[in-house]
C-alpha cells in the first residue's frame, strides 16, 4: 500500500479536536455535530477511498486508515481529542494505540473492536444509491471508482478490526463509548469493550441508531463536552472503578 495524503479542513479555537468520519461517506457526515461542538480548534479529513481524498493501491486496512491520519496530526502542536463514529471510532482505536503521542482522549462511537461484534446481517448488502452519488460529486477518482472502493470496504469487514481484549488493556488515553439504543453493535461486545479499557465510559442515546450523529447531534455533543471537561470523579459507590 502506498502512503495518501488526506484532504483536510479545519476551523474555531479551543483544545485541538479531529472528526473521524463513518465508512462509505466523508467528513460532511460529521457537519451536524460538529455545528454543536464550537469553541474547539476543529480537523476533519476524508480518508483515503473517501470524499475529496484519492483512493491508495491495494487493501485497505484500519492500521493503514490510522497512519494516514496520524501524518495530519502530528503537524499540530498539542494532542488532539478525537472523535470518531462507525469505521471512524475503529481508526481512532487504532491511532491511540499506534500513536498514542497524538490522541488526548477517544470518542468511540457505534463501533466494535473486533469485526465479530457487529450485529449479525448489519453488513450485508449493497450501499444506497445516493452514497455512490456523494462520492461521484466530490471523489478524484470519479464515480466509477465506487464500485471498487465498496469491495475494498467489504474486504476490510470480513477481517477487521481484529484487535483483542489484551490490545484494549494497552489503550492509555480516556474512552467514552457511545452507541443508540438501537444500533448495530452486539451488547456483550460493548461491556466486553468497556470492561477491558483502563479509562473507559459508556453512554447509550435512547432512540438513536447507528445514524445517531445526524439524530441526535445535540445530545451526543452534550455528552462528549462532558467527557472532555467535567467532573470526573468516580462517583459516590462505585464498583468497577473502585481501586
Amino acid at each position: 500500500m502506498t502512503p495518501s495524503t488526506c484532504w483536510t479542513a479545519e476551523s474555531g479555537t479551543g483544545e485541538e479536536l479531529l472528526l473521524l468520519h463513518p465508512g462509505g461517506t466523508d467528513s460532511a457526515a460529521m457537519r451536524e455535530l460538529a455545528e454543536h461542538l464550537t469553541g474547539y480548534h476543529q480537523v476533519v479529513l476524508d480518508r483515503p477511498g473517501h470524499g475529496r481524498s484519492a483512493d491508495v493501491d491495494g487493501d485497505w486496512s484500519f492500521a493503514m486508515m490510522a497512519d494516514a491520519v496520524a501524518e495530519v496530526l502530528h503537524r499540530h502542536p498539542t494532542r488532539t481529542h478525537v472523535v470518531g463514529w462507525s469505521d471512524g471510532a475503529i481508526v481512532g482505536l487504532y491511532l491511540a494505540l499506534r500513536r498514542p503521542e497524538l490522541v488526548r482522549s477517544l470518542v468511540f462511537g457505534g463501533a466494535v473492536f473486533h469485526h465479530s461484534g457487529w450485529r449479525p446481517g448489519v453488513l450485508d448488502g449493497e450501499p444506497p444509491e445516493f452514497m455512490r452519488e456523494a462520492y461521484g460529486a466530490v471523489s478524484p477518482d470519479g464515480v466509477q471508482h465506487w464500485d471498487d472502493v465498496v469491495q475494498k470496504a467489504r474486504e476490510l469487514h470480513l477481517r477487521e478490526p481484529d484487535l483483542t481484549v489484551a490490545d484494549l488493556h494497552g489503550v492509555s488515553i480516556p474512552v467514552l463509548i457511545v452507541v443508540g439504543d438501537d444500533d448495530q453493535v452486539q451488547w456483550g461486545h460493548l461491556i466486553e469493550m468497556l470492561e477491558a479499557l483502563p479509562d473507559g465510559e459508556l453512554a447509550v442515546l435512547p432512540r438513536a441508531t447507528h445514524g445517531a450523529i445526524v439524530e441526535k447531534p445535540a445530545l451526543l455533543a452534550k455528552l462528549i463536552r462532558e467527557f472532555h471537561h467535567g467532573d470526573r470523579d468516580d462517583g459516590v459507590a462505585p464498583l468497577r472503578r473502585r481501586a
